[in-house]
C-alpha cells in the first residue's frame, strides 16, 4: 500500500479533532485492553530485538573476529540467533493479538451502529440516504479497520523504532550519527512531500474510479435503451474516455510513489556509502571499531524505514479518524421516536384521535396544518386527496412513525408519545403498499411480527385471512424459501404474507397504505378477500387511491393542501359537491 487511504478535504481533521476521535476510540476499546496491551508488549519486544541485532553483530566482530576470540564470537552468534527467533515469535504474537483486538472492536462497533440505525425514526432516513448509511457500515469500517488492526500500533512502533535507533546510534558513535543526520533531513522533507502528493493523487484515482464505475453501471443498466437507439458506439467512446482518465490517474499515482521510494533507496545507499567511507577513516584513526561501522550499516534501515512508514501511515490515520467521526455521528444521533421515561401500555381498545396536528418534514414546508380527526373504535376511515396533499403523512402520524411538531395523537385517551413502544406496535400495525420480505422461509417472514410465535400460531394467522390453503399447496408449504426481497413469490403472495404478519399481531388499529394498488387483476381479488377478513372487527385507517376501497369506509377524510378539507360518508361528500366530488368525477378514483 502506498500513501495510505486518501482523505477528502472536507473530511480532514485538525489535530484536536483527531485526538478527540482517537481518544474516544481508545475508551470504546477498553474491553480489549488486555489483548491490546499484549500486542503493544510484543511491539516493544520486536523493536528491542531489531535494535539488539546490530549491537550483537558489533560485539561479534570486535570481540570475536578481530581478536580471534571463539567464545565471544559464538556468544554473539547464539545471541543473534536468539533475538532473531524472539523477534519472529513476538512478531507473530503481535499479529495475532492485533487482529483479535481489532476484529473484536470492529464487531462491537458494527453491532452498536446497526442497533442505533434500527432505533432511528423514519425522519432520520428522510435526512440520510440508505446508500450513505451502508457506506458507513462498509467503506468507513473497512477504512478504519486498517487503522485499528495494524496502522495505529504500527504508527507507534515506527516512532519507537525511530527513537530507539537514534539512541543506539548515538551510544555506538556520535560521529557516525552525525553522518546519518546529513542525509536524514532530505528523507524527512521527501516524506512530507510524498504524504501531500500521494493524498492528492489518490483522491484523483478515487474520483476517476467513481466516474468509471458510474459509466459502466449506466452502460449495463440502460443497455436496452442504448441498443434501441443504436448508441453502442457512443457509449463505448464515453467509457473509453473515463477509462483513460482512470489510467492516467493511476499512472500519476505511480509516479508519486516511484520517485519517493526511489529517493528512499538512494538516501539509504548514500548514507551507507558515507558511513563506510567516513567510518573507514575513523577506524584508521582509532576513533571507532570495525564492528561499529558494520552495526551502523545495519542500523540505517532501522532509521530510514520508520520515516517511510510514518509518511505512509499518516493518511491512513487521517482517513480512519474521519471514518470514525462519521460512525460516531450515527452513534450520537438520538432516536426521535423513543420511549419516554415512565411510559405506560396502551389500552386494548379505544378511539384513535388526532388533535391540532401540524407537521413538516426536515427542511420542507408544512405537510399538515392543524389537522384534527377521530377514528372511533371499530370504525373504518379512508384518507383521500391528490398526490402530496398529506394523507400518507397523516396515516404515519396515527401510527407514530413520526411525531407531530404541534398537537397530539392519542389512542384510548393516552398520548402515543407516553406509550410503551411494545404496546404501540401491538395496538397499531401498518401494512405498507408493498410487503417487504426477507431472505428466508415464509414462516420466518411472518414471525417478523412476533418472533416467539409458534408454528401453529403462524398457520392460524394465514387461516384468519383465508390464505393458509394457498401457501400449504406450495411444494414446501410455509417452509418455502422466498429468496431475497421475496423474489420467488408473486406480488400478491408477498402482500398476503404481509397481511398474515398483521393478523399474527391481531392489532386494534390497522393502517393501510392501499395494500392492493400494485397488484395484478389475477391476485388482487384474493388479496382483497384477505384484507376484508383482516379488517373485520378492528379500526382501520386506509390511505385510499381507488373508489372501491373508499366506498367500503364508514367515513372519508379529504386531505388537501396540508389541511383536512372534508369529512363524511361517500354519499354525503358527493352531495356536498366539494373536493371529494371533484376527485371522484375527475378520473373515477379519488
Amino acid at each position: 500500500m502506498w500513501g495510505g487511504a486518501a482523505v477528502a478535504p472536507e473530511d480532514r481533521l485538525d489535530a484536536a479533532q483527531t485526538r478527540a476521535v482517537l481518544g474516544r476510540t481508545l475508551r470504546m476499546a477498553r474491553p480489549y485492553a488486555r489483548t491490546g496491551a499484549a500486542a503493544f508488549a510484543c511491539v516493544l519486544a520486536t523493536t528491542a530485538c531489531s535494535l539488539a541485532g546490530p549491537v550483537l553483530v558489533r560485539h561479534g566482530i570486535d570481540a570475536g573476529i578481530r581478536v580471534r576470540d571463539a567464545g565471544a564470537l559464538n556468544a554473539a552468534v547464539a545471541g543473534y540467533v536468539l533475538v532473531t527467533l524472539a523477534a519472529y515469535a513476538s512478531g507473530r504474537l503481535q499479529h495475532l493479538y492485533l487482529n483479535r483486538t481489532g476484529e473484536g472492536f470492529l464487531r462491537d462497533l458494527r453491532l452498536r451502529v446497526f442497533r442505533r440505525l434500527q432505533a432511528q425514526s423514519l425522519a432520520y432516513y428522510d435526512r440520510n440516504k440508505a446508500g450513505v448509511l451502508v457506506s458507513r457500515m462498509t467503506a468507513d469500517v473497512e477504512s478504519m479497520g486498517e487503522l485499528i488492526q495494524w496502522g495505529l500500533l504500527q504508527f507507534v512502533a515506527s516512532g519507537i523504532l525511530l527513537v530507539g535507533s537514534f539512541a543506539v546510534a548515538v551510544t555506538l558513535s556520535w560521529q557516525l550519527t552525525l553522518v546519518v543526520l546529513l542525509v536524514f533531513p532530505v528523507l524527512v522533507a521527501a516524506s512530507v512531500k510524498f504524504q501531500r502528493d500521494s493524498n492528492v493523487a489518490y483522491l484523483r484515482v478515487r474520483e476517476r474510479v467513481g466516474q468509471n464505475l458510474s459509466t459502466l453501471q449506466e452502460g449495463i443498466t440502460a443497455v436496452r435503451v442504448i441498443q434501441a437507439y443504436a448508441q453502442e458506439a457512443a457509449q463505448v467512446a464515453r467509457f473509453r474516455r473515463t477509462n483513460r482518465a482512470l489510467f492516467d490517474a493511476h499512472v500519476g499515482s505511480i509516479r508519486v510513489s516511484t520517485w519517493y521510494f526511489g529517493l528512499v533507496e538512494l538516501a539509504g545507499v548514500l548514507a551507507t556509502a558515507l558511513i563506510v567511507g567516513l567510518g573507514g577513516w575513523l577506524v584508521h584513526r582509532g576513533d571507532v571499531s570495525i564492528g561499529t561501522v558494520v552495526a551502523f550499516v545495519l542500523l540505517v534501515a532501522s532509521l530510514f524505514e520508520p520515516v517511510q512508514q510514518l509518511s505512509q501511515l499518516y493518511n491512513s490515520v487521517q482517513s480512519a479518524a474521519a471514518a470514525l467521526r462519521k460512525l460516531f455521528a450515527i452513534l450520537d444521533a438520538e432516536p426521535e421516536i423513543d420511549e419516554a421515561p415512565g411510559a405506560i401500555d396502551l389500552p386494548a381498545r379505544g378511539a384513535l384521535e388526532v388533535r391540532g396536528a401540524t407537521f413538516a418534514y426536515a427542511g420542507g414546508p408544512p405537510a399538515l396544518i392543524d389537522v384534527s380527526i377521530t377514528v372511533a373504535d371499530g370504525e373504518r376511515v379512508a384518507l383521500v386527496g391528490p398526490t402530496g396533499a398529506g394523507k400518507s403523512t397523516l396515516a404515519k402520524l396515527m401510527a407514530r412513525l413520526y411525531d407531530p411538531g404541534e398537537g397530539v395523537v392519542t389512542f384510548g385517551g393516552v398520548d402515543l408519545r407516553h406509550a410503551t413502544l411494545g404496546s404501540l406496535r401491538e395496538r397499531i400495525v401498518v401494512v405498507p403498499q408493498e410487503g417487504f420480505l426477507f431472505d428466508g422461509s415464509i414462516r420466518d417472514n411472518v414471525r417478523i411480527a412476533r418472533a416467539e410465535a409458534t408454528d401453529a400460531e403462524v398457520a392460524e394467522a394465514f387461516a384468519r385471512i383465508g390464505a393458509l390453503e394457498h401457501f400449504e399447496d406450495l411444494p414446501d408449504g410455509l417452509d418455502t424459501q422466498v429468496h431475497e426481497r421475496g423474489s420467488r413469490l408473486s406480488a400478491g403472495e408477498r402482500q398476503l404474507v404481509a397481511l398474515a404478519r398483521a393478523a399474527l399481531v391481531d392489532p386494534a388499529v390497522l393502517v393501510l397504505d392501499e395494500a392492493t394498488s400494485n397488484l395484478d387483476p389475477g391476485t388482487e381479488a384474493e388479496v382483497e378477500r384477505a384484507l376484508e377478513r383482516l379488517m373485520n372487527g378492528r379500526s382501520v385507517v386506509v390511505v385510499a387511491h381507488r373508489l372501491s376501497t373508499v366506498r367500503r369506509a364508514d367515513r372519508i377524510a379529504v386531505v388537501h393542501g396540508a389541511h383536512l378539507a372534508e369529512v363524511g360518508t361517500h354519499d354525503e361528500l358527493l352531495a356536498r359537491g366539494g373536493r371529494y366530488a371533484a376527485l371522484s368525477t375527475s378520473v373515477g378514483t379519488p
